[in-house]
């Protein structure tokens, strides 16, 4: 446990901060659980609009800090590549 007033109020900070980041990781993994779903069961309306929402949350997420800058990528490159076989396959 922190001594100085200044490492007590740095340790409140982390502890918001950290509850903050798990809230938006959550978010994120249910919001690419949902589209891989709505891919495999070939929804491709709600599949696009999804999509549109995980990257831009991955965009979000990376640009925060939050995930690495190349997890965001990786995951982006999966859903497309799940979303282009999708279609391609039509």
């Amino acid at each position: 446990m922190p001594h100085k007033k200044s490492a007590i109020k740095h340790l409140r900070q982390i502890k918001k901060l950290t509850a903050k980041n798990l809230k938006i990781k959550g978010d994120l993994k249910t919001l690419i659980k949902k589209t891989r779903q709505a891919l495999a069961v070939k929804k491709i309306d709600q599949a696009k609009e999804l999509i549109s929402k995980a990257i831009k949350s991955l965009d979000r997420a990376a640009q925060k800090k939050i995930i690495k800058k190349n997890t965001a990528a990786r995951r982006k490159s999966q859903l497309m590549k799940a979303w282009g076989k999708l279609t391609q396959s039509k």
